[in-house]
């Protein structure tokens, strides 16, 4: 449907509230997309060699099955094991997947070729308007020997809603799935040896309006590029991870804003606050937001809190997606998926607002159980104070003092999947280069 017959079915008088997912909805029918299906371009159908949401064929789809194949000729040093930078740099495999769009066109011929440096020219769209998003997931060995990919569909699913957001283009999530593995086939056998199995590495999908002229637009020119690093381990801090909750003066994100959306845009603002509470002795910034002190993220993951509600239940309790203020990880999809699953006899899973001041009760009244952040980089990490406003929020950390029972569970079931302990749909194979 062209953007002049979907505003058509407005009527008269009428007012269309939500802006955001009318656009999304509108970039969609400009992209002919269909129950998901993308082709790929960006711009209204006057420009792209669309008419009313229909492809033309000069517009390229993202087609991960043309993919080339450029070798690089001064293989990297792969570091010993527990080194992922050097001189302040990360390290990155030998190759990395690019590829070039343009409005007119579509997309480009993906490449696999060297990892080195971009080119962009000063005026470049993502330089001036932050026109960036970028995923993150990792590849794991297994102790089985495979090379795996945890959950790549989802976020392949996210990278595309982000994109959309901040008027990048489209494509077919599928394609970048199989662009991942791709990489992957080629560059893990070296930097993913079954001789370290139990390892992983962290691969970051990466998508930046190119276009060269200034002013607020669009881009008709954008590049999206994969690039694979190593990471250190953050899921284990001693003594568990330590919160500082947000000052009053700065907000990670707000309704209506783009907190859902992997942008750039949504770190760079909260790296000031992070930085003053590491100099106090914490780890992250736990998020609050309004007047009323709701609890969101832990730093960059999902916050996790179990408690027994005031009517005795044990639950698990997490903030909603519904406001679009949070990020949809996949890590906190996967733990909320299993904990319904496995330990539904045992906890109630909540999805809802809640605040600051209710954890500081359930604390004082002895039903705050344990506590725990989640995402890619710090997967399931338990977290054992929350300091509010002077005061300090002890959470158990059981026995052991290495988590509480419940959050040690859900980490040691996600492990097993992306290990290969279990076969489990989760975990993908990368089918490897030999």
């Amino acid at each position: 449907m062209a953007p002049s017959a979907v505003a058509s079915t407005v009527h008269a008088g009428e007012q269309d509230l939500d802006l955001t997912s009318s656009a999304l909805d509108h970039r969609s029918a400009e992209n002919g997309q269909s129950n998901g299906s993308t082709n790929g371009s960006n711009a209204p159908p006057s420009s792209n060699g669309q008419d009313n949401g229909v492809a033309q064929p000069n517009v390229h789809q993202l087609d991960a099955s043309k993919i080339t194949y450029t070798f690089t000729k001064e293989p990297r040093d792969v570091p010993p094991p527990g080194v992922h930078s050097i001189d302040g740099a990360t390290i990155c495999t030998d190759h990395m997947i690019t590829v070039a769009w343009s409005a007119r066109s579509g997309w480009k011929t993906p490449e696999l070729r060297p990892y080195g440096p971009l080119s962009l020219m000063p005026t470049a769209s993502v330089l001036h308007y932050a026109t960036e998003c970028f995923e993150g997931l990792k590849a794991y060995r297994g102790f089985d020997g495979k090379l795996r990919l945890f959950r790549p569909d989802c976020n392949a699913a996210r990278f595309l809603m982000s994109s959309v957001r901040i008027s990048l283009p489209s494509f077919t999530p599928a394609e970048v799935e199989k662009l991942l593995l791709a990489l992957m086939a080629v560059d893990g056998p070296k930097w993913l040896s079954r001789e370290r199995p139990g390892s992983f590495m962290y691969l970051r999908p990466t998508m930046i309006g190119t276009q060269s002229q200034l002013g607020v637009q669009a881009p008709s020119e954008a590049l999206l590029y994969i690039i694979a690093s190593y990471m250190p381990v953050m899921d284990s801090p001693v003594g568990g991870m330590k919160l500082h909750t947000s000052p009053d003066d700065m907000v990670r994100a707000w309704v209506g804003g783009f907190g859902y959306a992997k942008v750039g845009a949504n770190y760079g603002p909260s790296l000031l606050a992070t930085q003053e509470a590491r100099a106090r002795g914490f780890g992250q910034i736990l998020w609050l937001y309004s007047s009323e002190g709701y609890c969101t993220e832990a730093g960059a993951s999902n916050f996790f809190v179990l408690w027994k509600s005031k009517e005795g239940k044990t639950q698990l309790i997490t903030a909603p997606l519904d406001d679009r203020l949070i990020l949809d990880g996949v890590t906190r999809r996967s733990v909320l998926q299993l904990a319904r699953e496995r330990l539904g006899d045992e906890i109630e899973v909540v999805e809802r607002k809640y605040t600051i001041q209710e954890v500081m009760e359930a604390n004082s009244e002895g039903r705050l159980i344990e506590s725990f952040a989640a995402g890619t980089a710090y997967f399931v990490c338990p977290v054992s104070l929350i300091h509010h406003r002077g005061k300090d929020v002890e959470i158990p950390m059981g026995k052991a003092g290495e988590g509480g029972p419940y959050t040690l569970k859900l980490k040691d079931w996600l492990k097993d999947i992306m290990y290969g302990n279990v076969e489990h749909p989760w975990g993908v194979v990368v089918q490897e280069e030999r």
